[in-house]
């Protein structure tokens, strides 16, 4: 789902960068009206559970795999404001620490996960998640924020010229599809256990999220230390495309990282090299979006204040 750099053309990835910039900012300045103090350690901790488990990729069949994105968790427990900063901050993150996707595809990506995905899986919550329907809004919301996001995604290829002959396209969509469904399958079972340690998260309370967020941020740490040596092998479904349509040899990375792939490359156990990478992913990911949250909140505290 991350496009890398050399995949968009340059007016592609120019405007999906121009356009997210504002969307980032409107989300911004709405998070800090509505934003509570409370919520403050929850952005963090769903911030870091989030980047860990998109370390995790499972088989999705034909010869690829997908991953939990995260976007419709994060905008039913956070709201979409705030979920949209955080998939910010988890996107820059990967960009820049772990070349996953691209440093100028950074727009895009933002655009595709953290804007029209977000917002993507919190309709079908927002509207029917107080009805007697709620369990199939979220689940439905899992589904459109990655159906959506690999919609964009693969119209931004076909913008910048990539061939995409319709047999490959159709298959692509089917596999994305699935990884759709699998998302809203996750996305209601960690949605259903986040409500059981405290039902204030997912019911949009404004007070107390604090309860419990110890057993979220260890389960991360589970999942970035020890969950990538479950993970699949296979492609995610961009790059099964990308193979498939002859493009994937032109990823580049502009920025050289020792933590690319995940891995800390200086060391030479491969479990420690993947632990310790995933490790330092998620704590600059808590500590990104517990002071962005931590800013937001004094903002919030200040302008109802005044």
């Amino acid at each position: 789902m991350h496009i890398p750099d050399g995949f968009l053309s340059t007016p592609v990835w120019a405007c999906a960068g121009v356009a997210s910039v504002p969307g980032v900012a409107y989300f911004a300045r709405k998070s800090r009206t509505a934003l509570e103090d409370g919520q403050v350690p929850l952005m963090g901790v769903m911030g870091a559970f989030v980047f860990a488990a998109q370390m995790i990729n499972f088989p999705v069949g034909v010869g690829t795999s997908g991953h939990l994105v995260g976007g419709a968790l994060l905008a039913i427990t956070l709201g979409p404001a705030a979920a949209c900063v955080v998939m910010t901050a988890i996107l820059t993150v990967q960009a820049l620490l772990f070349q996953d996707g691209g440093v100028l595809a950074l727009g895009a990506n933002v655009f595709n996960m953290a804007i029209a995905g977000v917002v993507a899986g919190y309709l079908p919550y927002r509207y029917w998640g107080a009805t007697r329907h709620r369990r199939l809004a979220i689940f439905c919301g899992g589904f459109l924020s990655v159906f959506v996001s690999a919609c964009l995604a693969m119209s931004q290829l076909l913008l910048s010229g990539v061939p995409m002959p319709p047999a490959v396209a159709m298959l692509s969509l089917a596999l994305f599809a699935v990884s759709a469904a699998m998302e809203g399958g996750i996305t209601l079972a960690v949605a259903g256990a986040l409500e059981r340690l405290n039902p204030r998260w997912v019911q949009g309370s404004e007070k107390d999220a604090r309860a419990g967020v110890g057993f979220i941020l260890v389960t991360a740490l589970l999942l970035a230390s020890a969950g990538a040596l479950l993970a699949s092998a296979l492609p995610d479904g961009l790059e099964h495309f990308a193979e498939n349509v002859g493009i994937a040899g032109q990823a580049k990375a502009f920025l050289a990282s020792p933590f690319a792939d995940y891995e800390a490359r200086f060391l030479q156990v491969e479990w420690l090299r993947k632990a310790v990478a995933g490790i330092l992913g998620l704590g600059v990911v808590y500590a990104a979006c517990l002071g962005l949250g931590k800013i937001a909140a004094r903002r919030s505290g200040a302008a109802r204040s005044v």
